[in-house]
């Protein structure tokens, strides 16, 4: 990965804030940005371009018009995709967004043969999914955005809870990036101290209830998604991939019978390095977690079986 040139597809608030974090951080020799509303692209690169002129490292921004001049990437980040409006079905959602990534996948495909791909395009375990079966690749080549971001807003509840540094947080929250994600802070630490050892049962229940919710509190205030928090997650992603960090975190990616599952994404604690994803770190659970995960399986299941019965995979 010696261009460490990264693409990103969907250049709204959360896939600008990736690019301008990451311009900040130095991660990346080049950006390259791509939207499909006429301008977005281009503003949004001069604008961080600019800004980039303050970062540690002088980050190149380019603009592209085509989907097509988004190639010979290292890595690149799909935040395509529609929100859920009016009337319209969660049928009628997937359709739409599955068409939109499988467009843009079959794109990437031709044009950067051997990048990376980190989905943040909701409904993303299925999207993510999606991204697997139109590659045909590697499966450790495709990795959803969900664990990253989940677990910041877990610490940042836990931090809420206990007035210590989040940065001395662990972050583990498994599931579907939805409904029935499992957020698991009894599982970890702050500092080299459980959290049991720290908060209440009833804190630690509460802890897990505004984790599952910290996207719709953001909505409750900002009548819109919040995009600092998942931006950053992207950033952390990428870089953890381009400098080898061999970083353990939360990612959905394609179970080959860890967990007891198979051909599906979800989101489970994986090792990210140069190769993506670098292995899948298999975690004892206890029956009633077990359960959970099993019921978080079966929504994504049920999702791409939606697609399955238009026949959107033929």
């Amino acid at each position: 990965m010696s261009g460490r040139k990264v693409g990103i597809i969907g250049v709204g608030a959360v896939g600008a804030t990736a690019a301008y974090t990451l311009s900040m951080m130095g991660t990346c020799h080049e950006i390259v940005l791509f939207d499909i509303a006429t301008g977005v692209a281009k503003g949004k690169a001069i604008d961080i371009a600019q800004a980039s002129y303050y970062s540690p490292l002088g980050t190149i921004i380019n603009a592209v018009d085509d989907i097509k001049d988004v190639k010979d990437c290292d890595i690149i980040v799909i935040t395509a995709g529609v929100p859920r409006k009016g009337d319209m079905t969660r049928a009628d959602l997937l359709l739409i967004n599955a068409k939109i990534i499988k467009e843009v996948t079959t794109s990437i495909k031709e044009t950067s043969p051997n990048t990376i791909i980190i989905c943040v395009s909701n409904p993303l375990d299925v999207m993510t999914y999606v991204i697997s079966q139109i590659t045909g690749w590697d499966t450790t080549r495709i990795i959803g955005m969900a664990g990253a971001l989940d677990g910041s807003r877990m610490a940042y509840q836990i931090q809420k809870k206990t007035g210590y540094s989040a940065t001395q947080t662990g972050n583990l929250v498994i599931g579907d990036h939805g409904e029935h994600m499992i957020p698991m802070p009894q599982n970890i630490s702050v500092g080299d101290i459980p959290l049991k050892d720290l908060v209440s049962t009833k804190d630690m229940e509460d802890i897990i209830s505004r984790t599952k919710n910290g996207g719709a509190e953001i909505v409750s205030h900002l009548g819109t998604s919040g995009y600092y928090g998942p931006g950053r997650a992207i950033a952390h992603m990428v870089e953890a991939i381009l400098n080898d960090s061999k970083a353990i975190m939360p990612c959905s990616v394609i179970l080959n019978g860890q967990y007891g599952h198979k051909d599906v994404a979800v989101g489970v604690p994986v090792v990210l390095g140069l190769n993506g994803c670098e292995s899948i770190i298999e975690l004892p659970l206890d029956e009633n977690i077990e359960e959970k995960f099993s019921k978080s399986v079966q929504s994504i299941k049920d999702g791409i079986n939606i697609l399955e019965e238009n026949n959107f995979f033929n």
